[in-house]
């Protein structure tokens, strides 16, 4: 006689389940897990096949939770979150953070925050992997699988936690002597409208409006002019080729302003700029190379650390 298999699905079949309502996608949740999305998609269909149950609708553009696959996930995150943080202390008692931290940062940021302190981070977690992406676009960091990122200013979803970072330089406008010699300095950001201005999209395809602000007043500048680049650098290799002005956050002008390669002018009208910050989801347990890579930046931030190499 053969006994009927009595045993349940498995922890970790019941976790990778959770993981895929949860981001609503089987790529998203196989690149946090570390395995294909085409084994993940097959270990869910064995789980309903196991339970009876139809746990998620499937479509070609979307992944969402049935209603009982809706009313499993409300029961088993109470519980798979405790398990986690036992598991974690367990780990934590281990020593060394190990593994891999991955960070989603705007370029600036990476130059002027992160850069510095790579070699204090290794030293410290030696047995981390540090992988960090580059991007100045908008990225969803848990759809994308990524622990933490970098944000300039903007405003976050209630769930992450958010870390200020050191202030950011401000935004100037510059230009090159000779530009000036040839096209007179504007004395008002509305003069921007009749100068040959370096234009900066938005990695979404906008163009930026250059924006200003003077006792309390605030306004945006829409610019036109011969180029339109996306890079600090090349705007600054542009303003001082003379073919227009450019608007640029300070520190990649520093270089060229010391040297006299460029000029700036409406400093007046250039506040500060919305300061960094790093943020991370607030239902995720804090993992230690996360934890010591925050309080590496609390111990270095320094406005001193955003000083501008000439990049």
């Amino acid at each position: 006689m053969t006994l009927p298999d009595r045993t349940g699905p498995s922890l970790d079949a019941l976790a990778a389940f959770a993981r895929v309502a949860r981001l609503r996608s089987f790529s998203a949740a196989a690149r946090e897990l570390g395995v294909t999305a085409s084994a993940l998609s097959h270990s869910l269909r064995q789980l309903e096949t196991r339970l009876g149950v139809r746990l998620l609708n499937r479509t070609t553009r979307s992944v969402t939770p049935t209603e009982a696959g809706g009313q499993l996930l409300s029961r088993l995150e109470p519980s798979l979150a405790g398990v986690e943080t036992a598991l974690q202390a367990l780990r934590d008692l281990g020593g060394a953070p190990r593994g891999r931290l991955r960070l989603n940062v705007p370029r600036l940021a990476g130059r002027w925050v992160l850069a510095p302190l790579l070699g204090a981070f290794h030293a410290r977690c030696p047995e981390v992997e540090l992988e960090i992406v580059t991007d100045d676009g908008f990225v969803d960091i848990v759809a994308e699988g990524f622990d933490a990122g970098i944000r300039f200013g903007e405003s976050l979803a209630g769930d992450m936690i958010s870390v200020p970072l050191a202030p950011v330089p401000r935004f100037v406008v510059v230009g090159s002597p000779a530009y000036f010699a040839g096209h007179g300095r504007p004395r008002l950001p509305r003069d921007l409208r009749q100068h040959a201005c370096i234009n900066r999209r938005f990695p979404g395809g906008a163009r930026y409006a250059w924006e200003f602000a003077r006792g309390g007043k605030t306004l945006k500048v829409t610019v036109a002019g011969p180029m339109t680049l996306d890079d600090d650098g090349l705007i600054v290799a542009a303003a001082c080729g003379s073919v227009g002005l450019g608007y640029v956050y300070e520190a990649s002008a520093a270089a060229a302003l010391a040297a006299g390669r460029l000029e700036a002018v409406l400093g007046d009208w250039c506040p500060p700029s919305e300061g960094l910050c790093l943020y991370y989801p607030g239902r995720r347990l804090l993992p230690p190379a996360l934890r010591e890579l925050i309080a590496l930046l609390r111990s270095e931030q320094r406005p001193a650390g955003l000083r501008g190499r000439g990049d």
